[in-house]
């Protein structure tokens, strides 16, 4: 860019003195002429070594094969093209599973506190149907447990904590819904990819048979596919294994959340009994 910028500055140099001479030229400007005929060849020479340089970029990214997409691509279809087919496949419907929970699970986080406080205030106020209205009217699984040990408020305590507990396991079950077909996805991604590796080497070794013949060509193609199965196998697997990670480190966040808010509900419903006992 920068011989580019020096090239059109010396032919501006050179297209102002001629479009200003009008008068028959003479030795001085002989002189001036001749200089300026040294400085546009240069410019010429140039300008032809920053044409070669681009063609030489170009021709190179040419050979390169353009994009990183492009390239994908091509290697995608150099694979074989069943095994590569379920290896995507298996691509797809893991990403479709982790999306679901990630959405899920996203919409389940609240702000844990405020609502355990806001439940607190409505049974120091002897407002039990209040405090359930509160758990109605807000999502997560945090608000579900809260909700399910007002239910059994006027049982002991015992049998109220013994209820959180086996509703705590039901709501965490169902956060998990979805993940084994997520670890699914991860096991079955790189086996296929392996598979389409043996099945390779296997094509390799009929065409050496075939051709009577050990041929760097028709090792090195079998090599190829078969590598390059197991390479996209083994990716799909790593992708799916970040977000399976991220989904149960939320999962985890969750359960502690339901955890605590089981003990400040306990808590909460223990003051409550005893200020309606004492109110007797």
């Amino acid at each position: 860019m920068k011989k580019l910028l020096i090239c059109m500055a010396l032919a501006w140099v050179l297209a102002v003195p001629s479009m200003g001479q009008q008068t028959a030229p003479t030795a001085k400007d002989s002189t001036e002429l001749v200089k300026s005929d040294t400085l546009a060849v240069v410019a010429d020479s140039a300008m032809a070594a920053i044409d070669a340089e681009l063609s030489e970029a170009d021709a190179l990214g040419a050979e390169e094969g353009g994009g990183l997409h492009k390239q994908l691509k091509r290697k995608f279809i150099e694979g074989s093209a069943g095994f590569m087919s379920l290896v995507a496949l298996a691509l797809v419907l893991g990403l479709a599973f982790c999306i679901e929970r990630l959405i899920y699970l996203t919409l389940a986080e609240i702000n844990a506190h405020k609502l355990m406080a806001d439940i607190d205030a409505k049974l120091e106020q002897g407002d039990v149907e209040g405090a359930k209205d509160i758990c109605r009217d807000t999502r997560g699984p945090v608000a579900s447990i809260c909700y399910q040990g007002l239910l059994h408020i006027k049982e002991p305590l015992e049998q109220i904590d013994r209820q959180l507990t086996n509703y705590g396991a039901v709501l965490v079950s169902g956060m998990e819904k979805g993940c084994s077909w997520i670890r699914l996805f991860i096991t079955v991604a790189p086996s296929l990819g392996f598979l389409g590796t043996v099945i390779g080497m296997v094509m390799a070794f009929d065409r050496i048979q075939t051709a009577g013949d050990i041929s760097p060509t028709i090792v090195a193609e079998g090599m190829k596919v078969a590598l390059i199965t197991t390479i996209f196998g083994i990716i799909v697997a790593i992708v799916l294994q970040f977000f399976y990670s991220y989904i149960i480190s939320k999962i985890d966040r969750l359960t502690a959340q339901m955890e605590e808010s089981a003990v400040t509900l306990t808590d909460s419903i223990a003051k409550y009994k005893d200020g309606f006992t004492h109110k007797k």
